[in-house]
């Protein structure tokens, strides 16, 4: 007799494996953006994300002795940080950026790394990001990269060396959704690393669409801290996500053009 998987035992015995660590939640969220430290306490922990951006070059974390430092609300002891190079324009700045963060997190070397080559679009500057990929790796960082959705690109980053790699949806904070599921899909069927959506997610139904294309998470911020209410939004983003991985997991009916029976037809009597 074969026995039939609790959907939550499925979603716990199915860990998202970054640079050989498991977390059970597949929500990255990020830490600005919200009205003050205690908004970012309640919608991280209402997201349920066990990794956490925070923007090395906009935030304190210890550099500003006499600010508030987000390290009070959002402990490294219940959250994985990921460092972030927001604001960086060049490959010089971004390493930096790296280092600097590496020095104040005492040897932390997982680090998300952007580098954007447009202030209005905030589209990733590929070249300077191949460029510091290179540099970083030698330097012994584990990178997360932000990058378009070019799938040759992405596979490029992950033979660079990145335990991830993170394609945008859409331009960051636009909320627009994925715009190129097909580039996205064909990012996830090629890879060997995990495939991230990083940017452009709007509500909790762009997320799960995310996750049903079979990407391994979804890095978020303006999506959750933007929302009229975003400890709502956090929750609710929590489940979008859920949702579409156990979709994922069951494995969705073809699409057809026509109707079929709900109920089966063969062997009945008229």
């Amino acid at each position: 007799m074969s026995t039939v998987m609790h959907p939550s035992a499925a979603i716990n015995s199915d860990p998202l494996v970054i640079a050989g660590v498991e977390y059970h939640s597949r929500l990255l969220v990020g830490t600005g953006k919200y009205r003050d430290l205690e908004e970012t306490r309640a919608a991280t922990q209402a997201s349920g994300a066990e990794m956490v951006t925070v923007a090395i070059r906009r935030t304190n974390i210890g550099q500003h002795a006499n600010e508030p430092n987000l390290l009070d609300v959002i402990s490294p002891q219940h959250y994985t940080l990921l460092p972030n190079t927001a604001g960086c324009y060049t490959a010089d700045d971004a390493i930096r950026t790296c280092r600097l963060a590496r020095e104040l997190l005492d040897g932390h070397d997982l680090v998300k790394l952007e580098v954007l080559g447009d202030e209005k679009t905030l589209f990733p500057d590929i070249i300077q990001t191949l460029q510091a990929t290179e540099v970083l790796v030698k330097d012994g960082f584990k990178i997360m990269v932000y990058t378009n959705d070019d799938p040759i690109i992405a596979k490029r980053f992950e033979e660079l060396g990145c335990v991830a790699v993170m394609p945008l949806a859409a331009p960051i904070g636009s909320g627009l959704g994925i715009r190129n599921p097909y580039n996205i899909l064909t990012i996830v069927e090629n890879a060997t690393v995990p495939i991230l959506v990083d940017a452009g997610v709007g509500t909790a139904s762009d997320a799960a669409l995310a996750m049903e294309l079979g990407c391994d998470g979804v890095l978020m911020n303006t999506a959750i801290a933007g929302a009229r209410d975003p400890v709502m939004m956090a929750s609710a983003m929590k489940k979008g996500i859920e949702a579409g991985r156990e979709a994922y997991l069951a494995g969705r009916i073809p699409r057809k053009r026509f109707a079929s029976a709900s109920s089966p037809i063969e062997g009945t009597f008229f």
